[in-house]
């Protein structure tokens, strides 16, 4: 017995579909990927071969994930947001070199967002809608606007930090220290 859902219209040709997922119409997942457990994959997704998605990732409506794509878990993508895979795109060309984009554990990409190839997203950052990402974005960060650039920090629980002689201790209890714009988690 499967012990994951498949909406009766979505295609979904992987085998490698973790427990509790939930893939919905219309979308369409080529057989290499691999899916972890308790992944929401919303209408009109499409995922090709070389990707690996984590444990309870959100993909929302209109999100295409390509080849060189690692999503880790707890990672969400808003509707339309785009990965890509290649920074030189040209029909039909015999010089593509897929870049590796790898979006790590706990990051939110905000809907209609673009994530250009080769680049790293960091852990618990935040992408806003609409931005452009052009380069890697560290730990904790929240990037907005075209090209994205840091427009302060985010704690796991997704309160702004507001740092105090490089210090911050948020509501949630979980403390953090800044040094040269990099956020460390002290606990």
């Amino acid at each position: 017995m499967k012990k994951y859902y498949i909406h009766p219209k979505a295609i979904v040709e992987t085998k490698k579909i973790g427990e509790g997922t939930k893939i919905w119409a219309f979308s369409h997942i080529l057989p290499g990927a691999s899916i972890g457990e308790n992944v929401n994959i919303a209408e009109h997704c499409f995922i090709e071969n070389d990707v690996i998605i984590g444990n309870d990732v959100t993909l929302k409506c209109g999100v295409f994930v390509w080849d060189g794509v690692v999503i880790e878990d707890n990672v969400f993508l808003g509707p339309g947001a785009t990965l890509t895979n290649d920074l030189y795109p040209r029909s039909k060309n015999v010089n593509y070199v897929q870049k590796k984009t790898i979006l790590k554990k706990g990051c939110s990409i905000g809907a209609n967002a673009t994530v250009l190839a080769g680049l790293k997203i960091g852990q618990y950052a935040m992408i806003g809608a609409g931005a452009v990402v052009t380069k890697d974005v560290p730990d904790f960060a929240i990037v907005y606007g075209n090209p994205a650039n840091i427009q302060g920090f985010i704690c796991v629980c997704g309160r702004k930090m507001n740092f105090k002689k490089n210090k911050y201790k948020c509501f949630c209890q979980r403390e953090y220290r800044i040094k040269n714009s990099q956020v460390e988690r002290l606990r």
